[in-house]
């Protein structure tokens, strides 16, 4: 997961005995006590959506990597898709920010349940993308492209849970 700025401190109260159990636990896993706390607190969907994310970067596979975002977007439950996407992606080029976001609003409105706010944040394209470089089929992605996909200048056939 990617290194935010910290600004704030959490602090709790436990036993000496309890504080060596967590230092060993953090030492076996190969981190320190705060990585190890938070990656035991932090829900495993949002590592999840992190990872995913991140693998989008890679240029040579960004295809397969919104290929398995997809796929795990389409598994998750109204509760879950809440939980994992609530912090955004970072370091996307726009295309691909524009690309998670709109199916990350899609896979909302599938639950119809809010999305988050980040998603609102990441301007739409400026100019338009096409899914299919063959210029007939740009008036039927015009029109059959969803809806979050449409707002972002992104014209597809096939969106969260689909197979193209």
């Amino acid at each position: 997961m990617p290194a935010t700025g910290k600004s704030a401190q959490l602090q709790i109260r436990v036993s000496p005995a309890e504080k060596a159990a967590i230092q060993r636990a953090a030492r076996r896993a190969g981190l320190d006590m705060s990585a190890y706390v938070l990656a035991r607190v932090l829900p495993a969907p949002a590592r999840r959506f992190q990872e995913l994310t991140d693998a989008c970067r890679d240029s040579r596979g960004a295809r397969f990597a919104l290929a398995e975002l997809n796929s795990w977007l389409a598994g998750l439950g109204a509760g879950e898709i809440q939980e994992a996407v609530a912090s955004p992606p970072h370091g996307l080029t726009p295309y691909l920010a524009n690309y998670v976001a709109a199916m990350v609003e899609y896979a909302c409105g599938r639950h119809d349940v809010a999305p988050p706010a980040w998603t609102r944040t990441i301007a739409p394209l400026g100019e338009p993308v096409f899914g299919s470089a063959l210029v007939s089929l740009r008036l039927h992605l015009l029109t059959h492209s969803p809806a979050p996909f449409r707002r972002r200048n992104i014209f597809i056939d096939a969106s969260v849970g689909d197979r193209v």
